[in-house]
C-alpha cells in the first residue's frame, strides 16, 4: 500500500473529489462549495495505491493559513489519510515566510480528529452549507 500527498496543480482531480465528498454525499450546494478562491489557494492531493484518495487546499492571509475543502473518499477514510493531509498542509505553512497561525473551519463531527492534530477550538459553532462548524487554530 502506497501512500503519498503533494502539492498541485492539478485543479480537476482535486475538485472532483469535492464534488463526490461534499456535493454528492454531504449536500452541500454547488454554490457553496465553487466558491471562486481555488486559483489562489495552495492544493494538496494524496493518493493511495495510485489513485486519487483525499484533497485539502490552503489560502494564505497575513500570518495566518486557512486549512479548508479537506476530503477523504469513503473507503479511505479510517486509514489515517486525513490526518496525512492536514499534517502536510501544516509543513507546507511552515515553509512559507511569515505564516504563523494554522486556522480551519471544522464540521461539528470532526473535532475529535482536529484536536488529536493540535488544533483548539475558537468562537462559537456556525452554520456552513448546512453543516455545523466551528473554527479552530494552532500555532505552527
Amino acid at each position: 500500500m502506497t501512500r503519498w500527498i503533494a502539492k498541485t496543480c492539478d485543479l480537476e482531480t482535486c475538485q472532483e473529489l469535492r464534488r463526490i465528498v461534499f456535493i454528492k454525499e454531504q449536500n452541500v450546494p454547488v454554490t457553496r462549495e465553487v466558491d471562486g478562491l481555488d486559483r489562489d489557494a495552495i492544493h494538496l492531493l494524496a493518493f493511495q495505491d495510485d489513485e486519487p484518495a483525499g484533497t485539502a487546499r490552503i489560502l494564505v492571509r497575513g500570518d495566518t493559513g486557512k486549512i479548508g475543502r479537506v476530503c477523504v473518499l469513503k473507503h479511505y477514510r479510517g486509514t489515517g489519510l486525513g490526518a496525512d493531509l492536514i499534517n502536510a498542509a501544516l509543513d507546507q505553512m511552515r515553509g512559507i515566510d511569515g505564516v504563523k497561525t494554522a486556522k480551519l473551519g471544522a464540521q461539528v463531527n470532526a473535532v475529535g480528529f482536529y484536536q488529536a492534530l493540535g488544533f483548539a477550538e475558537i468562537g462559537d459553532e456556525y452554520m456552513d452549507a448546512g453543516i455545523r462548524h466551528i473554527d479552530m487554530e494552532r500555532a505552527l
